[in-house]
């Protein structure tokens, strides 16, 4: 896997960022209420453990993050809370070029009251510029997850066909945030090479 770029990564925290690292298993009840309605549902491992519970791969980070803040962040830390990170995430997909069971996401999250987007976009402009990879920023997309508040943003690469979006967030009530597909992002450095 390449090096991540300085904006990228370890260069999130010179940018005020800092890391969190996510659980693979969380309830499913956080993905049930936040993507009600989107594909992502019939797209979810899910099972029960041994308690009983009803719990699945995480299928994106910004549900189990979200719920995070609103249980322990939101009275406890001062705003707003800048996060970044790298997980695996997992969906029941037909594998194929760009859509795959298990996918990488580098993400963002500014978390609090009137989020500033301008400061979300132009972190993931930065990051995505170092790749050296021409891309079209769209800046008014409808988003499959329920939790958005208004129009999300993606990025897309026109040379990876169909799966072209490989960047994608937008507002939701306990802030902003966006994450990369890492592997299309690979797909489309390759494509380049």
């Amino acid at each position: 896997m390449p090096k991540l770029p300085t904006a990228c990564g370890g260069g999130f925290t010179a940018e005020g960022f800092d890391e969190i690292i996510l659980p693979s298993l969380w309830e499913q009840r956080t993905f049930n209420e936040k993507a009600a309605g989107s594909p992502v549902l019939a797209q979810m491992w899910t099972f029960q453990d041994k308690g009983g519970r009803n719990v699945c791969l995480i299928p994106e980070a910004t549900g189990v993050i979200q719920e995070l803040y609103r249980d322990q962040w939101e009275s406890s830390l001062p705003k707003p809370i800048r996060l970044f990170y790298i997980t695996r995430c997992y969906r029941y997909e037909r594998p194929q070029a760009g859509r795959y069971r298990e996918f990488t996401q580098v993400g963002v999250e500014i978390l609090g009251p009137e989020t500033p987007k301008d400061e979300a976009v132009a972190v993931l402009r930065k990051c995505l510029d170092e790749f050296g990879l021409g891309y079209r920023f769209v800046p008014a997309v409808k988003r499959g997850l329920t939790y958005y508040t208004e129009d999300g943003f993606e990025v897309e690469c026109d040379q990876l066909g169909a799966q072209k979006q490989i960047a994608g967030g937008g507002r939701y009530p306990e802030g902003i945030g966006w994450a990369i597909g890492l592997d299309r992002l690979l797909l489309a450095l390759r494509s380049t090479a």
